[in-house]
């Protein structure tokens, strides 16, 4: 269903606005608000276990395996607490064993091979979830091989950008130095040239608005009915570590391969996340 609304453009269009900055207080507190989400998620973690098995009650467990994707500059580390978590919550959560996402076209082409011989040893589709840049690469996988992938969760993703305006300039250089491409010639390259479509399977998009790194529209799925864009509150590198972060991918996951419906805080969690959840107007 999915690719015929993409196919046929049958979704709602997000605004076309002028390229926006991340605001630059955001942008200089996103070390100071990474240490507090970590802190939280630590001091949380007893709590967040409990509502995690609680949400494995409501939704029916399954065994579908899960890659998790780190951001630019960000390897296996930085995605380790949620990857124990949900290895504590009994989801085959795994690395993506490539050492430090440089965003380079070598580290996109081994993704593909570890990619490709993790849905061979499993010998059914997976699960990715990918922060920043990894959520970027992520969406293209699915693009590329729909039938191998049950859903993507992308974290702070800014694969809508249209121009390198809506990037932090101090991140931006860094990538540019780093992967040898500008942001235009990453995204001319991309295995898609526009990588904003929807990519065929079930996709959500976490982002926040007080995002310091990229501005959070450049983060949003165009609507089809297996597509949901899902607000919280933090910082963009702080997103791997956000106790609402974690709490939403275990619901995600949760849901059985053809079972994917919008994500919905119940009684007891609508407290984690901002009340309006509006972001069409």
């Amino acid at each position: 269903m999915s690719q015929e609304y993409a196919a046929e453009g049958r979704y709602a269009a997000i605004d076309v606005r002028p390229a926006e900055s991340p605001h630059l207080l955001d942008t200089m507190l996103e070390g100071v608000r990474l240490m507090s989400e970590a802190t939280l998620l630590g001091m949380s973690w007893p709590c967040l276990r409990r509502l995690g098995l609680r949400q494995m009650g409501a939704h029916k467990p399954h065994d579908t395996p899960v890659m998790v994707l780190p951001g630019f500059m960000g390897g296996d580390a930085s995605t380790m607490a949620l990857r124990r978590y949900l290895g504590e919550l009994g989801f085959r959560a795994h690395p993506w064993l490539l050492g430090t996402n440089d965003g380079t076209e070598r580290i996109q082409s081994e993704l593909l091979k570890r990619f490709l011989r993790l849905r061979q040893n499993y010998g059914q589709p997976i699960a990715l979830v990918g922060h920043s840049l990894g959520g970027v690469f992520a969406r293209e996988l699915a693009r590329q091989f729909p039938s191998d992938v049950t859903q993507v969760i992308t974290l702070g993703s800014p694969f809508g950008i249209s121009d390198s305006g809506s990037v932090n300039q101090l991140v931006r250089v860094l990538f540019e130095r780093v992967s040898g491409d500008s942001v235009d010639e990453k995204r001319a390259r991309m295995l898609s040239h526009r990588p904003a479509e929807p990519v065929g399977v079930p996709c959500t998009s976490i982002f926040s608005k007080r995002d310091g790194v990229v501005h959070w529209r450049t983060c949003l799925e165009r609507e089809t009915p297996v597509t949901q864009n899902l607000e919280v509150w933090g910082s963009h590198c702080g997103l791997i570590a956000n106790p609402s972060v974690l709490h939403a991918v275990v619901d995600r996951l949760s849901l059985g391969q053809n079972s994917w419906v919008p994500f919905e805080a119940d009684s007891g969690a609508r407290v984690m996340y901002p009340r309006d959840q509006k972001i069409y107007a």
